[in-house]
């Protein structure tokens, strides 16, 4: 699960010599994902993010809890974003 605190570094993975077939740079492609539903007041900012081409899910911090996104499993039109769907909030563990 990625948890978002920043934008996203856009650099590209680092070539790794134990992993000749690219594996861990194909997994750390980033991708564009929208996030959709949740609290209203959620910054529209950060609505749109750049993730890794294979997270599932996504938790943003707001208002001293976490806000829960899932992946959507239909696929983008060509050159629109992946969706991830809000499923939850949870509360930060005192």
């Amino acid at each position: 699960m990625t948890e978002l605190s920043q934008p996203t570094s856009t650099c590209p993975a680092p070539y790794d010599d134990r992993d000749p077939l690219g594996l861990a740079a194909e997994a750390a492609r980033l991708i564009d994902v929208v996030l959709e539903g949740g609290p209203r007041h959620l910054p529209a900012e950060w609505r749109l993010q750049r993730l890794a081409a294979g997270d599932q899910k996504v938790k943003l911090p707001h208002n001293g809890g976490y806000e829960h996104f899932e992946r959507d499993p239909a696929a983008p039109a060509d050159g629109e974003p992946v969706v991830f769907r809000w499923t939850r909030r949870t509360r930060v563990a005192e």
